[in-house]
């Protein structure tokens, strides 16, 4: 049994915890979680976990950006992280990092079988590879290969990929984006950043505008929960359309995905969106999308597709991984 830190690091929340792992069974003995923008840098927020944490030999954070030799600069954070440097400040015997996608995808093997909601059975092939996809803050992509022995978990930046329209409507709202931010990725269509704009396209391509109602729940719950709510309560039109059409095209970049990486093994859905619009997911338009892909729709259909419903997922994986460097 190994005790380790383990961390999932991402642009809205930080999740801290102290677990223990047998094999791939990962117990959680302390956990806290904190508001990422509130800190200005992710050692000062460690700090303050610590005291709390007993001794520790071991870590591992899941970061929200490009890893190079054990180092990030997040993407939607000013933080410059290095293992190294946490590792001389606070006393850690090994101190990794992990892409959060790859984070998570190592964490795969802790899930149990009511930690996955299968959207499509299809036909897995065991030995074929995985991909995950995971809308949030951002949008992060990973892939898994089988190496002989194992699936072997890697990072990718694919969410920073261009964004590619599918029909005039799309074309439009990708010329709006373009002219706001120059480069549009699909990571700036398909997270939380994106259904506000989204919104907002439609809502100015249709002439309408946004019940004071609606109005007022954007500035309490903000404004990307506030469109979801109500889209899954059926209150407005516009934010129903609003998330069929983002449900769409988080199935369109999941096919990409999947054809990419050539994902006989399945893909797996993850990220804080999913969970919450479930409904939406499982409308039909998100497999639609994933399927619509000509020639390679059989190849495509014969992928398993699974939603992750545990989002302990992105700290499990961490915490795989410095015990397995550990053991």
């Amino acid at each position: 049994m190994a005790g380790v830190l383990a961390g999932d690091i991402g642009g809205t929340k930080t999740r801290l915890a102290l677990v223990e792992v047998t094999g791939t069974q990962v117990t959680v003995i302390r956990e806290r979680e904190f508001r990422s923008a509130d800190h200005a840098t992710f050692d000062d927020l460690l700090a303050q976990f610590i005291p709390a944490a007993g001794d520790i030999h071991s870590a591992a954070f899941g970061v929200a950006g490009p890893v190079k030799h054990d180092t990030v600069q997040t993407t939607n954070l000013p933080w410059h992280i290095s293992a190294e440097t946490l590792r001389q400040r606070f006393g850690f015997a090994s101190c990794h990092l992990l892409n959060d996608l790859e984070a998570t995808a190592y964490g795969l093997p802790a899930l149990q079988a009511d930690d996955l909601y299968t959207l499509h059975a299809g036909h897995a092939d065991g030995h074929g590879n995985r991909a995950i996809i995971a809308a949030g803050t951002g949008l992060g992509e990973a892939g898994l290969y089988w190496d002989g022995r194992t699936h072997k978990p890697y990072a990718t930046e694919g969410g920073h990929a261009s964004f590619a329209p599918r029909d005039a409507l799309e074309l439009d709202f990708a010329q709006s984006l373009r002219a706001r931010f120059g480069h549009v990725s699909w990571e700036r269509v398909v997270s939380g950043m994106g259904i506000p704009d989204l919104y907002d396209f439609l809502l100015t391509r249709q002439g309408g505008h946004t019940p004071d109602w609606l109005a007022a729940a954007m500035q309490s719950e903000g404004k990307a929960a506030a469109i979801s709510n109500a889209a899954l309560a059926e209150r407005d039109a516009l934010c129903a359309e609003t998330l069929q059409r983002f449900v769409s095209l988080y199935g369109a970049e999941a096919g990409n995905l999947a054809l990419k990486t050539m994902s006989s093994g399945g893909l797996y859905v993850g990220g804080g969106i999913a969970p919450r619009i479930m409904p939406l997911l499982e409308s039909g338009a998100f497999l639609a999308a994933f399927f619509d892909k000509g020639r390679m729709r059989p190849l495509l259909e014969a992928m398993p597709v699974r939603v992750i419903l545990n989002d302990r997922a992105a700290l499990f994986g961490p915490a795989l991984f410095a015990a397995q460097r550990q053991a």
